[in-house]
């Protein structure tokens, strides 16, 4: 999808159409999650600080995350690609890969597929747009989908798919960071063809395993399958606060607002949690975690909260952190057959957070709080809830 949640917020809102829209909590704490194409010619990206991106582009509007609203829309959007195929992988709210594997019959040759494709979406959703890539691989179809920006529409011919990679440079590649992309360069390296062209063994001295497997993508192949209806691996939620903290008890009651953000997440999916960890983020951005198996999976924020606070007494280091969050691990589903101890504690605990959870449903997620919410100051809010992905907390 193209800047995902600025669009969402153009689609919602009238007014903010043909303007620079930068998503994100308004504190030059934050950082920006979506920035519109109007921002983006004044060098705002997503990932950037706050501060940074008001100073590049002064008439911006900001625009606070509604995360409940970008994934309604999401699910509608997932909707539609599973009437084009069987086979979806969601890597996040607004990317997934879809095996099209002998659909040309259905619905005609590859940029016809497209075609249809970027017209369900937008009908779907009331107008939003989508740039997709189709190509034999996972990864060259990703740098399809990205390099045409927005609405675009790219087809990459297996045949072809080496020598149309050749020219990009290696950032292209997929798993390449700003010190991959430096040792690259130190080696000679500056576009995806000639990391092709160079010796494997060569790679794999300066570069371990991962050489190889630039390798192997640069060469346009990517033995990864696409794999549909993939189960949620972890939950998290952290957040970057307006003012630095350092006591235990301050860094408790972040660490509270995650816990009921992931434990109302994991009931509603169906998922309960084997393992709990926690993140803090020091003001000079060193990160710390802790993270704990459980001996038998819950889904009760009470818990989470629990572990949380065990984790938080094994930190040494006393602060100031920017950020705090955490995150429930190693989900499995719910089976009917489970039946929870109707008059233990944590039975008890369930059904009080789930009758919580309807009223949040019904009336909005503020329409209960803790008391000692009521006098405390709010973080930035948490990052988005990206069930699809594997990794734990979102850096």
């Amino acid at each position: 999808m193209d800047a995902f949640y600025a669009a969402i917020e153009q689609l919602d809102d009238p007014a903010l159409r043909g303007r620079a829209v930068l998503v994100g909590p308004p504190s030059d704490r934050g950082v920006v999650l979506t920035a519109s194409y109007e921002a983006r010619p004044y060098g705002v990206g997503s990932a950037m600080p706050m501060a940074k991106a008001r100073r590049l582009c002064p008439s911006a509007v900001i625009v606070p995350p509604r995360f409940d609203r970008y994934q309604e829309v999401s699910k509608t959007i997932m909707g539609v690609f599973a009437n084009f195929s069987p086979e979806v992988e969601a890597i996040s709210l607004d990317e997934a890969f879809l095996d099209m594997t002998g659909s040309e019959q259905l619905f005609g040759d590859p940029e016809f597929i497209g075609r249809r494709l970027k017209e369900a979406v937008r009908e779907a959703t009331g107008g939003l747009t989508a740039s997709v890539g189709l190509s034999a691989t996972k990864y060259a179809a990703k740098v399809a989908s990205a390099c045409q920006k927005p609405d675009g529409l790219t087809v990459v011919p297996p045949e072809d798919a080496k020598a149309w990679l050749a020219p990009f440079p290696v950032t292209w590649l997929w798993g390449v960071g700003p010190k991959t992309q430096s040792r690259l360069h130190q080696i000679g390296l500056q576009t995806i063809g000639e990391v092709a062209n160079a010796d494997p063994q060569f790679l794999s001295a300066k570069l371990g395993r991962a050489g190889l497997h630039f390798h192997a993508l640069a060469q346009a192949e990517d033995p990864r399958q696409v794999i549909g209806r993939r189960a949620s691996k972890s939950i998290g939620s952290e957040r970057t606060l307006e003012r630095d903290v350092c006591g235990k008890a301050e860094i408790r009651l972040y660490l509270r607002r995650s816990a009921d953000t992931i434990g109302r997440r994991l009931r509603q999916k169906r998922y309960l949690a084997l393992g709990v960890g926690i993140k803090l983020k020091t003001t000079n951005f060193q990160v710390l975690s802790r993270q704990r198996r459980l001996s038998e999976p819950t889904d009760t924020t009470e818990r989470l909260y629990s572990v949380g606070v065990d984790l938080l007494n094994e930190f040494d280091q006393p602060g100031p952190f920017r950020l705090v969050g955490m995150v429930a691990f190693d989900l499995v589903e719910i089976e009917d057959r489970v039946q929870l101890d109707l008059f233990s504690t944590s039975a008890r605990q369930r059904r009080l957070e789930a009758a919580i959870d309807e009223l949040a449903e019904r009336f909005g997620t503020n329409v209960v709080c803790r008391a000692n919410d009521l006098t405390q100051p709010r973080g930035a809010g948490p990052a988005p809830t990206l069930d699809f992905l594997d990794d734990h907390i979102r850096g």
